[in-house]
């Protein structure tokens, strides 16, 4: 367990007339978003200093703005304002805000990467189940660790969050933002592609979820380059590297069906390669521990 700490004086001053390290300022805006005592001291430096005046003029207008109902609005104002208190039995109150990690979660849980989720799965189904192709599994699985690749893609940048250079600037931007979108993309596509693929009938294809850590080991490799070329750029070439490793050979290869040639290869690729694909996940999350600070500087990529 980790010993509660709280705001000293010193530092709360530091923080307050710009003199504090950007790392501990960090550290300390984020102890202020569960501490409402540090808060309150904070919050009382800095409207101690210089720039309080001006501090509180700009709150004196947000409020204004955002409790006035403009002449000719129609409805009673709800923010703050004794209609709202009458509105409340318990006397006013605050609307309620969403969780700091559900509201960051909100780009890697919509838009067209759930969509294109949902097309391979019901896809998939109605192509076994309606059409009556034994051979489904084997797609699957061969375009199963490209989903999260995509998801994670359109979940962090600037193409993906109109708020990332915003949230990006924050104690939990950066790589701690990324991994947190990740984490969701995984935990929607996982289930949803293995438990999809274990519906499926095997047909020569390997189990449904022996591409589980090859899934894994390449989205921690596409963080890993991201932090060289940028997420979108580092997707596409670990997605574009897994496709061609896993359908070239299998068009050159000979002899029966390209489908039957593929669960071949996809056999070679997963059956016994395992602890392989837990070793280069293992190495590729040490990589991305050590480049986390480049993170900081994706904003554009």
């Amino acid at each position: 367990m980790t010993t509660p700490w709280h705001a000293c004086a010193d530092l709360t001053a530091r923080y307050a007339d710009g003199s504090l390290p950007d790392a501990d300022a960090w550290s300390l805006e984020k102890h202020l978003e569960t501490c409402t005592d540090c808060a309150t001291r904070v919050s009382a430096a800095v409207r101690a200093t210089a720039a309080g005046v001006d501090l509180l003029e700009i709150r004196d207008l947000v409020l204004t703005a955002t409790t006035t109902r403009p002449e000719g609005a129609r409805g009673p104002d709800m923010c703050g304002s004794a209609a709202w208190a009458r509105a409340t039995p318990t006397g006013p109150q605050r609307p309620p805000r969403l969780h700091p990690t559900l509201w960051s979660l909100g780009p890697a849980l919509r838009g067209t990467w759930l969509l294109a989720l949902l097309s391979v799965t019901l896809g998939a189904l109605l192509l076994d189940h309606g059409a009556g192709y034994a051979p489904t599994r084997t797609l699957l699985l061969t375009i199963a660790p490209v989903i999260p690749l995509i998801g994670v893609a359109l979940s962090y940048g600037p193409h993906a969050d109109p708020l990332h250079e915003i949230t990006a600037a924050t104690p939990s931007g950066g790589l701690r933002l990324a991994l947190t979108r990740t984490a969701a993309v995984l935990g929607v596509s996982l289930p949803a592609l293995t438990l999809t693929g274990a519906a499926l009938p095997a047909s020569g294809a390997p189990g449904a979820a022996a591409w589980l850590l090859p899934g894994l080991a390449l989205t921690l490799g596409a963080l890993t380059l991201a932090s060289y070329v940028g997420c979108r750029t580092a997707t596409t070439a670990v997605a574009a590297g897994w496709l061609t490793a896993v359908l070239v050979p299998a068009l050159a290869a000979h002899g029966g069906p390209l489908t039957a040639r593929l669960a071949d290869r996809l056999a070679t690729c997963f059956d016994g390669t395992q602890p392989g694909w837990a070793a280069a996940g293992a190495v590729c999350a040490a990589l991305l521990a050590a480049r986390r600070r480049a993170y900081d500087h994706l904003e554009n990529r």
